[in-house]
């Protein structure tokens, strides 16, 4: 089953969650600031949980255990959502293309713990 997405393309993001905070990235792009999820596009051969992980040890440099798809949102294709917990590494190591390449103008990635209280004020 080869179905071809034009610009569609499923993603998977993680939602840790450790003594009432949430991890988020901060991005900072054309002058404006926002959060997003860690997370980012399945590869074509990848399940979405595969993907998930894989984007977690890239952005974030940790090992997550994933566990409920605790949402399926459909945007651009389907974008799901995992509850998942860190069992290794240290958070801020990734070394996804997001931090190495220098040269892209994609603003600035910085994942960090917000209080899950604070979320509704941030633009996520």
């Amino acid at each position: 089953m080869n179905k071809k997405r034009s610009s569609m393309r499923d993603r998977s993001s993680v939602v840790i969650i450790e003594n009432e905070k949430v991890v988020l990235i901060q991005r900072n792009r054309d002058g404006s600031i926002y959060y997003v999820f860690p997370g980012g596009g399945i590869e074509n051969d990848e399940t979405p949980e595969a993907g998930a992980k894989r984007e977690a040890l890239e952005e974030l440099g940790v090992e997550v255990k994933i566990n409920e798809c605790i949402s399926e949102v459909e945007f651009n294709g389907t974008q799901y959502f995992f509850l998942s917990e860190i069992i290794s590494g240290a958070l801020g190591t990734g070394q996804g293309e997001e931090y190495i390449d220098k040269n892209k103008d994609r603003g600035t990635y910085l994942p960090m713990w917000i209080d899950i209280i604070s979320l509704s004020s941030i633009d996520v």
